[in-house]
């Protein structure tokens, strides 16, 4: 390597312009020395061929380092206080680290970027994190990534901080083990199986409510749900008069029951609006009239008493509600399988409808819903209205709602854009505080950027991301963390024993 040459020069000395000859000569001479001064300064010194290190490989200090007090050791920094924000100070200095969510939560794993645990509580979060404004979670992702066993990680490790598990819907009945190892309850209703469930069941009345407040709010619900199942299956917004068909029957219904000391049953109310002069009579109208507006809704309800879901949930209940027990799942794996989901739907509205009486206790403390398989419901605008109806009264209610989906597309399969359906979904997505992304395809990288509001970043990590490992952004903060699965999780949560049988 070349050595750097000095740069020496000499410059003409000034002469006054009426010097005698003797002071030009001797400037002269002083400037004729200045210059050899120079040409010799600027040549390289003459290496020597001794032996020994060569003095330019030489070192400049001492192993120990630059001795005096010129060595920086021992001293302290005098410089002046500078206050600045963490996005001036990420851009200044970009090796930050993500601090996280702090240490008081669930853990899930480790923060990739900042090589710490991670850990998450939507009940510690709410109202110390800003723009956490409600409990509900939203996952995402294809086949094989690992979304259900984060759900149902999420799930036991939340029984250990006290929170109780409902998983109203469980179409492959994937949650039977999980509830059996925490001692939970499964109850599973299909074709064939003992288990009944009476949507119509009443809640027990909480503390502070009067009996005819109470009587009210049962008669409420009992009507929203019949609304929701007659939607459902006619796929259909309902119309006045069927509206008040309804209400006649209902009632007509519980008088009938309360008199001979039972419950009223569905089967009831299809049978009394299959009776157009017994609908016409109760309420007054002209005969012929409200019977006639309410033939469509008995055959609806009729695929309740003697269709694919006869026996169901048009008997009294066999199983009591353990408000006790840490998890409660219903399996509706039996219902379904034929590609059409209106049976696998009418039997989640009613298991939802039966287990809001849990929902409502003010002393049940927080618990977590999980609607796993939520795609499978997206195109039922009925099940979406209650499922909006919970997610608003989150807050007030303690429950931590998660909806489990395999693409954010999903939700644009509710309906076409305005519809009522597209705009229930979206308003679902609204209201999750936080969303878990997990791989999504090439081609589902547009509408989960459009969704989401994921910068150009999280849009290339998304399609990056391997198996566990997910996008979490929680009010408005992006982390990439990686599930960590203790062996005896991975045992339970394994949905792949079949493919390697």
């Amino acid at each position: 390597m070349p050595v750097p040459r000095p740069r020496a020069t000499a410059s003409p000395l000034y002469t006054p312009r009426k010097a005698d000859r003797r002071t030009r000569r001797t400037a002269r001479e002083q400037f004729t020395s200045a210059r050899e001064q120079a040409w010799h300064a600027s040549r390289p010194p003459a290496r020597t061929t001794g032996p020994g290190v060569d003095p330019q490989l030489r070192a400049t200090y001492a192993p120990a380092g630059r001795p005096g007090p010129a060595s920086a050791r021992g001293g302290h920094l005098k410089l002046p206080p500078h206050r600045m924000t963490t996005a001036t100070a990420s851009g200044a200095y970009p090796f930050l680290a993500e601090g996280g969510l702090g240490s008081q939560g669930i853990y899930v794993g480790y923060d990739v970027h900042a090589e710490g645990a991670f850990v998450y509580d939507p009940f510690a979060l709410y109202g110390k994190l800003d723009g956490f404004t409600n409990p509900n979670i939203l996952l995402a992702g294809i086949i094989g990534m690992g979304k259900s066993a984060l759900a149902k990680s999420l799930a036991v490790r939340a029984v250990a901080f006290g929170y109780k598990i409902y998983v109203p819907c469980d179409p492959k009945g994937e949650w039977s083990v999980v509830a059996r190892e925490l001692g939970g309850q499964t109850i599973a209703l299909g074709p064939g199986l003992p288990g009944r469930l009476n949507p119509l069941d009443a809640p027990s009345r909480p503390r502070g409510a009067s009996a005819e407040d109470w009587r009210t709010e049962v008669r409420k619900r009992r009507l929203l749900l019949l609304g929701s199942l007659a939607k459902t299956v006619l796929r259909r917004e309902l119309h006045p008069m069927e509206h008040t068909a309804l209400d006649v029957a209902l009632d007509q219904t519980v008088a009938h029951a309360e008199a001979n000391g039972t419950t009223p049953l569905l089967g009831q109310v299809a049978h009394v609006l299959g009776y157009p002069q017994q609908l016409d009579a109760a309420a007054g109208e002209t005969p012929g009239r409200l019977g006639h507006a309410a033939e469509d809704l008995a055959h609806a309800l009729r695929r309740m008493v003697h269709g694919d879901l006869e026996g169901l949930f048009d008997a009294p209940s066999t199983v009591a509600f353990d408000a006790a027990a840490p998890m409660l799942s219903i399996d509706l794996s039996r219902l379904g399988g034929t590609g059409d989901d209106t049976a696998l739907v009418l039997a989640m509205t009613c298991a939802s409808a039966w287990m809001e009486s849990a929902l409502a206790d003010p002393d049940a403390g927080r618990r977590w819903v999980i609607y796993d398989e939520a795609w499978r419901v997206m195109r039922h605008a009925a099940l979406l209205e209650r499922m909006q109806s919970q997610w608003k009264l989150s807050r007030g209610l303690g429950i931590a709602n998660m909806m489990v989906i395999h693409r954010l597309s999903d939700l644009l399969a509710a309906g076409d854009a305005g519809s009522r359906g597209r705009a229930l979904a979206e308003g679902l997505l609204t209201d999750c505080s936080t969303r878990i992304i997990y791989r999504q395809e090439a081609d589902q990288l547009h509408s989960a950027a459009t969704l989401l509001g994921l910068t150009g970043v999280e849009t290339q990590a998304v399609s990056a991301l391997t198996k566990g490992r997910g996008l979490w952004k929680v009010a408005g903060r992006s982390f990439i963390t990686q599930h960590l699965l203790h062996p005896r999780e991975r045992e339970l949560f394994d949905t792949d024993a079949r493919m390697y049988a």
